[in-house]
């Protein structure tokens, strides 16, 4: 089976290949019509002059007495055939179309009246001599060099030439303005981020193109108020749970001791939690309306390093950390707490290093000794209210928010977060800072 033709993979090339391809076959057809015409042209021309003017001249030489032929003959003679009186030149017997075709019209031209026998003269161009005899029996001879179609100027190459390189112009052109308005798309479309404003598409250009941007502009608008309505719905449902849930805190505390009591004291503790975490992602999806400001990391990182310190927790700084960055330090210590937190409810310990990114950000990581989060639920691992149901489960507590919070509030930050298992076992978290 023979392998099919290679398909270009862009819609530019596809397009332009479809137009040129067209294009060259329409204007190839139509030189070759012109060309055929012309050679048709030429033909009939040649034959009906031949037609003509050797029947004039047949008549004329003819009726001459024989003497007075030899100068009459080279005045009868035309560009593509010529008088001979005699015998001619030998030849061989031609029974081409086209020598068929002269025959004919010369046997038609001179009425029948004198035999006609028709024989090709060997050679490098086609070359014909038409024997007849006339009424008083000397042979006359039709010498005839038939011609083609008539040649082509110089001109002309340079002329198909520059049509061409109109025709490929104009084809490119045309393949510009039809995929740019879907490569603004397709930009437009990869950043779209319903949590930072930006710029509505340009709703200009043809009718097509603009209705399409319109469209795009309407659904990030309703994209953004669908996402904005099922925070403030999570942020409202939360806020209304804490009253009630302080009313039945406070009337557990105020039952006899017992271990039933205990029990509805944690879990009233856990679902407490729960709606603590689920406010502050509401929150954390507007980034908390907090104002960036220069800090210095060294002080940052061992403040928080410290604060776990004083509780008794394995939390060290790796290295030396230098430099200064730009950013909202409640929204920043929120996210490393929320590592933090995991890593040591996880693994026991925790430790944090600070580098530089290949793009001159600033990247810090936290890393811990845990169990891990199996690979292909790492990014699971970043949804809302996601937790692992073996090692990460409900009894370690935990409401499946804090990584979704800190992916919240690095957006806002205008970073990035990322998880991955180390290679000799373990979770890193780390946040990417421009």
């Amino acid at each position: 089976m023979r392998p099919a033709l290679p398909w270009p993979s862009t819609l530019r090339a596809r397009i332009f290949l479809i137009l040129f391809v067209g294009l060259v076959l329409a204007y190839g057809l139509s030189f070759t019509v012109l060309y055929l015409e012309r050679y048709m042209s030429a033909k009939a021309v040649m034959l009906g002059t031949l037609e003509n003017d050797v029947a004039t001249s047949i008549a004329v030489l003819d009726r001459l007495p024989a003497g007075d032929r030899a100068g009459l003959v080279d005045r009868l003679s035309r560009g593509n055939y010529r008088f001979v009186l005699g015998e001619g030149l030998p030849g061989v017997p031609d029974t081409s179309l086209r020598s068929a075709e002269i025959a004919a019209r010369i046997e038609e031209a001179v009425g029948h009246r004198f035999p006609l026998r028709v024989e090709a003269i060997p050679g490098d161009v086609m070359r014909l001599q038409a024997h007849l005899t006339l009424s008083d029996g000397n042979p006359l001879t039709i010498d005839i060099t038939p011609r083609g179609i008539m040649p082509l100027a110089d001109w002309l190459p340079y002329v198909f030439i520059v049509q061409m390189a109109l025709l490929v112009l104009c084809a490119w052109y045309a393949v510009r303005q039809a995929v740019r308005p879907l490569e603004t798309l397709a930009a437009a479309a990869d950043a779209l981020d319903p949590n930072r404003p930006g710029l509505p598409l340009g709703e200009t250009g043809p009718s097509e193109v603009a209705h399409a941007a319109s469209a795009f502009n309407a659904m990030r608008g309703r994209i953004a108020h669908y996402l904005e309505e099922r925070v403030q719905i999570l942020a409202a449902i939360s806020h209304d749970l804490q009253t009630p849930i302080t009313r039945m805190r406070l009337r557990a505390d105020m039952a006899d001791d017992t271990p039933e009591r205990d029990k509805l004291v944690r879990d009233l503790g856990e679902i407490e939690r729960l709606v603590q975490d689920g406010i502050a992602y509401a929150r954390s999806a507007h980034g908390n309306g907090e104002k960036p400001s220069r800090i210095d990391l060294s002080s940052f990182i061992d403040s928080i390093a410290y604060d776990y310190q004083d509780m008794g927790k394995a939390v060290a700084v790796l290295g030396t950390v230098s430099g200064t960055v730009a950013t909202k330090p409640h929204a920043l210590r929120r996210i490393l707490t929320n590592f933090v937190d995991n890593a040591l409810k996880f693994g026991g310990s925790a430790e944090i290093g600070v580098e530089r990114g290949r793009d001159g950000g600033t990247v810090i990581t936290v890393f811990d000794q845990g169990p891990g989060i199996p690979e292909d639920k790492l990014e699971a691992a970043m949804q809302p209210f996601f937790r692992l149901e073996q090692s990460r489960n409900r009894e370690t507590g935990g409401s499946g928010l804090g990584l979704a919070i800190a992916q919240q509030l690095a957006v806002s930050l205008g970073g990035a977060v990322r998880l991955y298992n180390r290679p000799g076992g373990g979770l890193a978290a780390e946040v990417s800072l421009s």
